[in-house]
C-alpha cells in the first residue's frame, strides 16, 4: 500500500517545512516505508488566480492574499487525488514537528473512516470542529474532495472557509477522531507525537519579526471586531499595527525546534545560505543561526 505524508506550504514558512520533513525521517523506526513530499502554493496556479478577490470566512467577507503566512491551507484537501485516489496519505502544516513516530498514525485502524483528524476543542457544542491542520487519510474514499471547485465556491459565497476547513461539509460517518497527541497544539509531553506551534504569534523561528498574518477574529460572535479590523487594514495596509512575533511561552519548544534546525544543516538537509536568505526575507527571525550555535543536539 501507498503512504506517504504531506507538507503543505508556502514561501513564509518554507524553512518550517524542510525542518518538519527532516524531523518526520528522524523519529521514524521505519523511515523506509513511507515517503514525505513538500506541496507549494506556487505549484497549483488555482490559488494565485483568486489574489485580491473576496471570499467567505466565518460569515463575512475577507480578501485572499497569497503572501499571507497561511495561504497554504486549502492544499489540505490535494493529497487524496495526488495518491491517484489510492492508499494511505497525513497531511500537516508546515508548523509542525515529528516527536514520536509517524508510522503508527500512517498505520493505524482507520476503522472504515476516509479521514481522521483530532478536535479543535474539548466544548461538547464543538465536537463536531475537526483540526485539519494533521489529517490521517484514506485516499479512495475521498475521491468526492474536489478542492479546487470547493475553493472557487468560496469566491462566490457558496462555501464558508471555516466550514470547509473543519470538515463540517463531509459527511459525519466519513470522519473520525485521532488523539490530540497526533497534533499537540503549542504543547510538548511525554505524550506528544506531533508538536503544533499553532499559536503564529509565538512560532518560535520568527520571534521579533513584524507579523505577517491577519489575526484571527471571532466575527460570527463579535461583528464588530470584523469591521475594526477592515478599518485597521484600510488605513494602516493589511498588518499594520499588528506587532511583532513573541517568544514561545515554552523554552524547551524553542530549543526543540533549533536543535533540528542544527542537524538540518550539520547533515546538509538545509544550507546556511538558505537560513541567511530566509532571514533577510524576514521569514526567519534575524539571530536564528546564533541560537543554533547555543543549542544543545537532542537525544535521538
Amino acid at each position: 500500500m501507498k503512504q506517504k505524508v504531506f507538507i503543505h506550504t508556502n514561501e513564509r514558512q518554507w524553512l518550517g517545512a524542510l525542518v518538519s520533513a527532516y524531523s518526520l525521517k528522524r523519529n521514524s523506526k521505519h523511515a523506509g516505508a513511507f515517503d514525505v513530499e513538500i506541496i507549494h502554493v506556487g505549484q497549483f496556479p488555482f490559488l494565485a488566480a483568486r489574489e485580491g478577490q473576496e471570499f467567505l470566512r466565518g460569515g463575512t467577507p475577507r480578501v485572499w492574499r497569497m503572501a499571507d503566512l497561511q495561504s497554504f491551507t486549502p492544499l489540505r484537501f490535494m493529497p487524496p487525488a495526488l495518491m491517484g485516489h489510492e492508499g494511505r496519505c497525513v497531511v500537516i502544516d508546515p508548523d509542525i514537528f515529528a516527536i514520536g513516530d509517524i508510522y503508527e498514525l500512517l498505520t493505524r485502524d482507520m476503522q472504515g473512516h476516509g479521514v481522521m483528524g483530532r478536535r479543535r476543542s474539548d466544548k461538547a457544542e464543538k465536537s463536531s470542529h475537526i483540526a485539519t491542520s494533521v489529517m490521517l487519510m484514506d485516499c479512495a474514499r475521498l475521491t468526492h474532495w474536489q478542492p479546487e471547485r470547493e475553493f472557487d465556491e468560496l469566491f462566490r459565497f457558496e462555501r464558508d472557509y471555516k466550514d470547509w476547513i473543519e470538515l463540517r461539509h463531509e459527511a459525519p460517518q466519513n470522519v473520525g477522531i485521532i488523539e490530540n497527541e497526533w497534533n499537540d497544539f503549542d504543547t510538548l509531553t511525554e505524550r506528544t507525537k506531533l508538536l503544533h506551534n499553532t499559536k503564529r504569534r509565538t512560532q518560535p523561528w520568527k520571534t521579533g519579526l513584524p507579523v505577517d498574518f491577519v489575526p484571527a477574529d471571532k466575527l460570527r460572535k463579535y461583528p464588530l471586531l470584523s469591521s475594526l479590523n477592515r478599518l485597521r487594514a484600510r488605513l494602516f495596509g493589511e498588518y499594520g499595527l499588528l506587532g511583532t512575533y513573541q517568544r514561545h511561552p515554552d523554552p524547551q519548544q524553542e530549543r526543540s525546534f533549533f536543535s533540528l534546525l542544527k542537524e538540518c544543516l550539520e547533515t546538509g538537509v538545509v544550507s546556511e545560505s538558505l537560513v541567511r536568505d530566509e532571514m533577510a526575507k524576514n521569514h526567519v527571525r534575524h539571530d536564528a543561526l546564533k541560537l543554533v550555535e547555543r543549542t544543545t543536539r537532542q537525544a535521538a
